[in-house]
């Protein structure tokens, strides 16, 4: 494969057009922007021909440079002194390095797999693309918010006396004999031709390329109805007698310059109205950026200097003081305080930090100031990851927009057709006169009132809303599809530890057997649980160092899944974990403190049994708190009609003591990491649709056979990409929040759905007249249905922005 350098696009190499030249082929972007290019299989990079450079700019290989400015646009442009981009007429900007990196792409909002460099309108819908990624303290586009909102404003201030004009002889006021016939015509035609060609000229414009690329849309009909209304009545101006005497009412020509004047100006409206809507819609993303600050003070040998945040590097030493935002993922190094993370992780509480505590970026300082150690920089923080996730996601496609997809796919053509019908029906069975006028009206309006714009919205919009209103609460969702699956969820597994707990154990009972010493009993087992990584272990080897014992090292550190460790420590072999892992080893005397466990595991505690050189040497019990939160999350869930399961690796009393108190329908206690998935399988062929809950590492094959993977987390070591849900706050209430997030995101597409299909089902039939017979004042004005068809989009992303404002806790 070949890269233009020039635009970014990859080029097959097999189908693009090369010549060669001196032993080097050069290709042609034929698919794109036709920019010819030089590309060596030798070398690693694409080089620039001298055909795109001009004096005093040099090509260059990727990551180096021979000039001090670049074009943000063509990164391979470079100058030694400031100068225009020969390709584009930017002025070059000093060169950073990763500026060179970034890739300006749009996209549409209805269609994701629409792409282009640089701002355009969709070739399917015709929607204004919207940038794909937002950068952190960018300005926003809104250029085409802009545009539009001008000329709706000059359309509706020449649109106002075309009204007038046309109206006022309807109700009594003579102007056409004030005037004369010629100067009242005239009139019309000089105010509505700006308001046409000028206003109007984005949608005719979006319809021809609707034709060109046989994509026919909404301003395909607009761009007909429109162009129609405003054809015939220029031709009637100028040439009258060309005019059939079907269309004359005693003699006179009716024009409609008035319904093209105001069609357009209302159809301006809308899209004004809709734009400042969308705009609405992508404030979580903005919100999520708007977290990162624009600069960090870095300190190197022993000076504070505050640089953009774009040149922070890993390793570096930052300064955060009381009330600023912490610009980057890292650790503390120095220093104390409290953290305010609600902003990523949904907790209203802020969180204690000290030395060796991890920090997330984004989040606010409170308290004291720190240095700390920049671990993760730039798209790899946590705060990117979320944006990219939440940016994906909201340009994703759930199942039910296949529906929109298939009716919209016959919509506009069944509309041409209806308009065709509608004109033939009229002009023949001619129940009022003059018959082709009112057909032609009718016709105009049947093309006017249908909206297959609210069609195509409906879905994306409440994707869009609902997706990023989950990340402000700390629920990420992977795609729509999951958001579809989730609603449908019936039963909810989860694990014990961190998630129903507090999932911080602390030690709690160290209990020996003689002649073996409590010290020595604790140290043996701390010693060999210094190369676990279960929380479990942690707790132990905490409890410790608060002891003051000294750990020794371990030497032939081993494992066993879900059972417990063993290793040798001060030339004595040491096991540690469940009580069946003991018994498989035939240690002596195992049964000695039987009743005390018993006793320990009713009071919830988890309790390890501990063994030196095949000889029981006594147990260490380990107490994980149940969540404050927990109990309530529970009772929320069942009041959705959630069934929740817990499936856990501790004991089966510890288990059922927690399961009693949560009030839990359901446990299986002893369960091993592989058989979870064994265990989701059988409830997914009971026909239940089941949602796991896990850590995303140790529980990825249950994650991957659940209908929906939840991957619990807290700051820095959320795993992003393990699962299709991920709650940056690992505990029950996320789930609750990400249940109520499908469902009220699901409910609101529906209606969307409805009211687009509803309107069009009833729009269509009403412009082409079937409510005639009934009364001759039910026909419909183009104006009015051109008013109908503009505020039918803005009402469907109006009811998606309701999410705003949806309650998840």
């Amino acid at each position: 494969m070949a890269i233009d350098p020039i635009c970014g696009m990859t080029v097959d190499e097999a189908t693009a057009r090369s010549a060669e030249r001196d032993g080097q082929n050069f290709y042609f972007c034929s698919e794109h922007c036709r920019h010819k290019f030089l590309h060596s299989d030798s070398k690693a990079t694409t080089n620039v021909t001298r055909d795109h450079l001009s004096h005093g700019q040099e090509a260059t290989s990727e990551g180096q440079t021979s000039g001090r400015y670049t074009c943000p646009m063509h990164a391979d442009v470079q100058s030694n002194k400031p100068a225009s981009c020969p390709k584009c007429g930017m002025p070059l900007e000093p060169f950073r390095p990763a500026a060179q990196k970034q890739k300006h792409l749009y996209t549409c909002p209805m269609h994701p797999q629409i792409e282009q460099v640089g701002p355009g309108q969709c070739p399917i819908c015709g929607m204004a693309l919207e940038p794909k990624t937002v950068q952190p303290n960018a300005e926003e586009d809104d250029s085409e918010l802009r545009s539009m909102t001008l000329r709706f404003w000059v359309s509706a201030t020449l649109t106002l006396p075309v009204l007038s004009v046309s109206m006022l002889p309807m109700i009594g006021v003579p102007v056409d004999r004030w005037l004369g016939s010629t100067v009242f015509l005239w009139l019309q035609l000089l105010l509505c031709t700006p308001v046409v060609l000028w206003g109007g000229w984005p949608f005719f414009e979006r319809g021809w390329q609707s034709v060109v690329t046989r994509n026919l849309n909404m301003f395909t009909l607009i761009a007909i109805g429109t162009g129609a209304a405003y054809l015939y009545s220029l031709l009637a101006v100028l040439f009258p007698s060309l005019i059939p005497t079907a269309f004359q009412h005693q003699g006179t020509v009716h024009v409609y310059f008035e319904a093209a004047a105001v069609i357009v100006t209302l159809v301006l409206l809308g899209q004004v109205l809709e734009l400042r809507a969308r705009r609405r819609t992508g404030a979580a993303i903005r919100e999520l950026l708007s977290l990162t600050p624009p600069t960090a003070r870095i300190v190197r040998d022993g000076h504070e200097r505050e640089v953009p945040l774009e040149e922070v590097q890993q390793g570096d030493t930052i300064r955060v003081r009381p009330g600023e935002k912490i610009p980057v993922d890292g650790k503390l190094t120095d220093g104390k305080s409290t953290v305010d993370e609600a902003m990523i992780t949904g907790e209203p509480m802020p969180v204690e930090k000290q030395k060796d505590d991890p920090v997330i970026g984004g989040t606010v300082n409170q308290t004291g100031s720190f240095l700390m150690l920049a671990e993760k920089v730039g798209g790899d923080t946590v705060l990117s990851r979320i944006v990219n996730m939440v940016a994906d996601a909201q340009r994703s496609r759930a199942p039910i927009q296949k529906v929109a997809d298939t009716v919209a796919g016959y919509f506009v053509p069944a509309v041409l057709v209806s308009a065709v019908i509608t004109f033939l029906a009229w002009a023949i069975l001619q129940p009022e006169q003059p018959a082709l006028a009112y057909a032609f009206v009718n016709a105009v309006a049947v093309l006017i009132i249908a909206c297959p714009c609210a069609l195509g919205l409906a879905t994306p919009m409440s994707i869009m809303v609902g997706i990023g209103r989950g990340a402000k609460e700390g629920v990420l969702i992977k795609n729509a599809e999951v958001l579809e699956t989730l609603e449908k969820i019936d039963t909810v597994v989860v694990d014990k530890t961190g998630t129903l707990t507090e999932g911080r154990p602390k030690l709690t009972e160290c209990i020996p057997v003689s002649p073996v010493a409590e010290e020595d009993l604790l140290r043996f087992a701390a010693s060999v649980e210094q190369n676990s990584e279960h929380p479990l272990a942690h707790a132990i080897i905490v409890g410790a160092r608060d002891r003051k014992l000294s750990i020794p090292t371990v030497d032939q550190f081993n494992s066993v899944t879900g059972g417990g460790v063993y290793g040798t420590v001060e030339g004595k072999k040491i096991l540690i974990g469940k009580r069946a892992l003991l018994a498989d080893e035939n240690v002596q005397n195992l049964g000695a403190l039987d009743g005390r466990a018993d006793e320990l595991q009713k009071q919830g505690r988890t309790v390890m049994f501990v063994a030196v050189d095949q000889q029981f040497a006594g147990l260490v019990a380990v107490s994980d708190p149940i969540k404050a939160s927990t109990a309530e999350a529970v009772k929320n869930l069942h009041d959705l009609g959630l069934r929740i399961i817990m499936l856990t690796g501790d004991n089966e009393k510890t288990a059922k003591t927690v399961a009693d108190k949560l009030g839990i329908d359901e446990f299986h206690a002893g369960v091993q990491p592989e058989e979870k998935q064994g265990h989701i399988k059988k409830w997914k062929a009971e026909g239940r649709r089941v949602a796991m809950a896990g850590d995303g590492i140790n529980d990825a094959p249950a994650l991957a056979a659940a209908d929906v993977g939840i991957a619990m987390g807290t700051g820095t070591d959320v795993a992003i990409e393990s699962a299709e849900v991920t709650l940056v706050k690992g505990d029950l209430r996320g789930i609750l929040r990400a249940i109520k997030l499908s469902r009220y995101t699901m409910r609101n597409i529906r209606q969307n759905l409805f009211f687009a299909l509803i309107y069009n089902a009833l729009g269509v039939p009403i412009a082409a007249g079937v409510l005639y017979p009934i009364s001759p004042h039910l026909l419909l004005n183009p104006m009015i249905a051109a008013a109908a068809m503009s505020f039918s989009s803005v009402s469907v992303v109006s009811n998606a922005l309701r999410l705003r404002a949806m309650r998840l806790t």
